[in-house]
């Protein structure tokens, strides 16, 4: 062998989930495994198994006649000095139990109930893990995570319109987290939407909450900063690099540092230096992100960027890491919430969105449903409004984002990437009614 790498982890995990009104099922379960990663001759072979696994290197090397050589390969990483991440382990969370994690996902339920609520769903996730990653060229690291995550569902069949509501919080610490505002968020979206009018398609100034936004840097932004994305020319900021592509009001960061940031780590999943980098700074594109492999394939140093994800939060003992950013982070502006809504004269204020996926990624055109918490602006006052679909383009958004609060959240989308963001307003955005 030239180089070998191994990635350990042990991780617990406590699911909640509810369904009714009522906790449904609880459910904890533990991981111990491993995973190898061999490079011979530039030959990469791997594996990965649980860590009562015998002779898993043996196994992984009798694939050596069947793998092809990567003549771009060219090395592993070296040892580095890793900065100090706070607010990313709470020994609380680590010694959670499961009749403790139930009084939190009962908080949340109780703090959702009003009588025009009749159904009440949702989650609660809690997670503790400690990662290490060692390779031949002397990297030795170990980090230890906690997450916590709830998500409180709510809906209501009062008025002629059936309507939801979301609640939604996630940290790294239990002082990050609060299970009353994740139930009293979802309730008050529910409640205030009754009663919705029909909005009719049109162009509007649109206010994007943080749940809402962040779905869309989960979903439609942040592919388009990979490095494997852009060189194949199928970002559509291929060929931008250096060029203004957003409003300069709009800065957006890979923030690997972030205090109670779920993806938040002082070293990459490789074994390399964190650092924050700049994606777009001050409307301009300024850089992407890659892992060592994609980075060298292109001739260039790797962003440490390399992540094994696990579910529902944290890592994997995967063999081979993937591309992924850490947390998409949008600078915070100098204006609430409150006074972005007084500004806007003809709008729509969007707290969820659903299935949002790129229709033409290439072009940055991109498709998405705006069902839950939508309010009707008209003249800075708010009512509740139905659902509506919403078909625009990513470089047009951008160029047309005209206000970003001061009100920065955590997000988590299910099975997505975190990010932090504030609310933004962004202007001339057709919609449909459903």
């Amino acid at each position: 062998m030239d180089e070998c790498e191994v990635v350990s982890i042990q991780k617990k995990i406590i699911t909640v989930r509810i369904t009714d009104s009522e906790i449904a099922e609880i459910k904890q379960n533990q991981e111990d495994s491993i995973a190898v990663r061999v490079i011979n001759q530039k030959k990469i072979l791997s594996g990965s198994a649980s860590s009562s696994e015998q002779n898993l290197l043996e196994k992984v090397l009798e694939t050596t006649p069947y793998a092809a050589p990567k003549s771009f390969w060219k090395t592993l990483p070296f040892p580095s000095r890793y900065a100090t991440v706070n607010k990313t382990f709470d020994s609380r969370l680590e010694n959670m139990s499961g009749s403790s994690a139930v009084d939190i996902a009962n908080e949340m339920i109780n703090s959702a109930l009003h009588k025009d609520i009749i159904r009440i769903s949702g989650s609660l996730n809690i997670v503790s893990e400690k990662f290490q990653v060692m390779n031949t060229n002397g990297v030795n690291c170990s980090d230890s995570s906690t997450f916590i995550s709830g998500t409180i569902n709510t809906d209501s069949q009062t008025g002629d319109t059936p309507i939801s509501g979301i609640g939604a919080i996630c940290a790294r610490t239990l002082d990050g987290f609060s299970a009353q505002k994740v139930g009293t968020d979802s309730q008050e979206m529910c409640v205030s939407s009754i009663g919705p009018k029909k909005i009719e398609s049109d162009s509007y100034e649109i206010i994007f909450e943080p749940y809402a936004f962040g779905e869309l840097l989960a979903f439609v932004f942040s592919s388009n900063f990979n490095l494997k994305t852009y060189t194949e020319k199928r970002s559509c900021f291929s060929d931008k690099l250096g060029d203004k592509i957003s409003s300069e009001s709009f800065t957006l960061t890979d923030d690997p540092h972030s205090p109670e940031g779920i993806g938040s780590k002082p070293f990459d999943d490789e074994g390399s230096q964190t650092l924050p980098q700049s994606l777009i700074k001050s409307g301009v594109l300024a850089g992407l992100f890659s892992d060592s492999f994609e980075a060298f394939k292109n001739g260039t140093s790797s962003s440490a960027n390399a992540a094994r994800p696990g579910s529902p939060m944290g890592r994997q003992a995967q063999s081979i890491p993937i591309t992924l950013p850490h947390n998409l982070k949008v600078a915070d502006g100098d204006i609430t919430k409150d006074e972005i809504i007084k500004n806007t004269k003809k709008g729509l204020l969007i707290g969820r969105l659903w299935y949002t996926y790129p229709v033409n990624p290439e072009r940055g055109d991109f498709s998405c449903t705006a069902r839950s918490g939508i309010k009707i602006i008209e003249n800075g006052k708010t009512g509740p409004g139905k659902s509506v679909r919403i078909v625009h383009n990513l470089k047009a958004l951008l160029k047309n984002i005209s206000a970003i609060g001061n009100d920065s959240k955590n997000i988590l989308q299910w099975s997505s990437l975190p990010s932090i963001t504030p609310t933004v307003k962004v202007d001339n955005i057709n919609v449909s009614p459903l």
